[in-house]
């Protein structure tokens, strides 16, 4: 008996240092940020979040547990004037992700992320072979994610990325380069697996962009993973990124993982609320 006593009291201590741990605007902890909106929460626990005078936060935005939001290579770094780190209203970062900012990264409104996404404007630079890679001076590129894009369970967003607006990222991608507009990405780097367009609607893309025209398809001829010249280093690439955007094409993407509850702020705090 004593056991369920001691679990009950456990659990319910746990669940009221969640509540009084979440930073919210009207929290002493909102006001280390450049810009902190109403009905916005940071879940606790936290990950490591650090520069918060270069970072702003919207309004009725949530961040998950155990996410890193930080500005600098590590707290004290001295950034300047202005904020390299805009994340817009109403979006939710999945619980464990981070979002690592040194020069410029916008995150517009209405972004959704599943878990253990990480976005960053910084990249290790191997100009000089001679030197190690972690001691040379990293490079910079800014990073813009357009309003209401959602970018699935474990993507990685790449210095210089730009995406568009209500872009579907499926989950593992890697994304560097531009992306436009009304499309869904897949795959490492990601391609357009569908497009929309305004007379058709979501298509997948022509055989020009070698994912989808006659001869791609994978079960035609010369078409096999293991057939003359459709090796996994050559053409057969291709088929692969084929086979996941078929795959892809028909699934709902955003249900590859958001959050495991209803989003409201007491539900986010509960375990696995946020991814």
């Amino acid at each position: 008996m004593w056991r369920h006593w001691a679990a009950w009291a456990v659990h319910a201590a746990w669940h009221w240092i969640q509540r009084a741990g979440t930073v919210t605007a009207e929290t002493a902890g909102a006001r280390r940020f450049a810009s902190f909106g109403p009905g916005s929460m940071l879940a606790f626990p936290t990950g490591a979040v650090y520069g918060e005078q270069w970072i702003e936060i919207g309004a009725g935005t949530m961040v998950g547990e155990q996410a890193s939001i930080c500005a600098g290579m590590s707290p004290g770094h001295d950034l300047g004037s202005g904020t390299v780190l805009r994340i817009g209203d109403r979006c939710v970062i999945g619980r464990g992700s981070h979002i690592v900012a040194h020069h410029g990264i916008d995150i517009g409104d209405d972004v959704f992320t599943g878990p253990y996404v990480y976005i960053t404007d910084q990249n290790h630079s191997y100009a000089d072979p001679e030197v190690p890679i972690g001691r040379q001076w990293p490079v910079n590129a800014p990073v813009s994610i357009g309003a209401g894009t959602w970018l699935g369970t474990g993507v990685i967003v790449l210095p210089g990325a730009v995406i568009g607006r209500n872009v579907v990222v499926a989950a593992g991608s890697v994304v560097k380069g531009e992306i436009g507009d009304l499309c869904v990405v897949a795959g490492a780097p990601a391609r357009v697996v569908k497009r929309f367009d305004p007379h058709d609607g979501w298509t997948r893309p022509t055989a020009d962009a070698g994912l989808a025209g006659p001869g791609a398809g994978l079960a035609g001829p010369g078409a096999g993973l293991a057939g003359p010249g459709a090796g996994l280093a050559g053409p057969g690439e291709d088929r692969i990124v084929a086979l996941l955007g078929e795959a892809l094409a028909d699934e709902p993407l955003v249900d590859v993982a958001l959050v495991d509850e209803p989003l409201p702020a007491g539900d986010l705090l509960a375990e696995g609320s946020a991814g």
